[in-house]
């Protein structure tokens, strides 16, 4: 399996966006891959969510990491969350 690592300006944005590492990891594994600017990836996955982000009830959430291949691993450069209150 291909490791995957984490910026740490990736860090601060899954933080702030409320996406876990966990999600991030399954997203790249499972989800659509895209290309994004300068020769990167991006991977968008959706997940069933049925909760409360920003005083507002989302019933689904979609984590899309942007990574960039070096040395035989991915590392993950930024993530961004998207929230739906229906589910598409």
């Amino acid at each position: 399996m291909i490791e995957i690592t984490f910026s740490s300006h990736a860090l601060i944005q899954m933080k702030e966006r409320g996406a876990s590492a966990d999600e991030v990891r399954e997203a790249i594994l499972k989800g659509e891959k895209t290309p994004a600017k300068k020769g990167r990836d991006a991977y968008r996955l959706n997940f069933q969510y049925d909760k409360i982000w920003g005083e507002r009830h989302y019933a689904l959430k979609q984590v899309m990491p942007v990574v960039k291949e070096e040395s035989g691993r991915l590392i993950v450069i930024t993530v961004y969350v998207f929230y739906f209150w229906e589910v598409l």
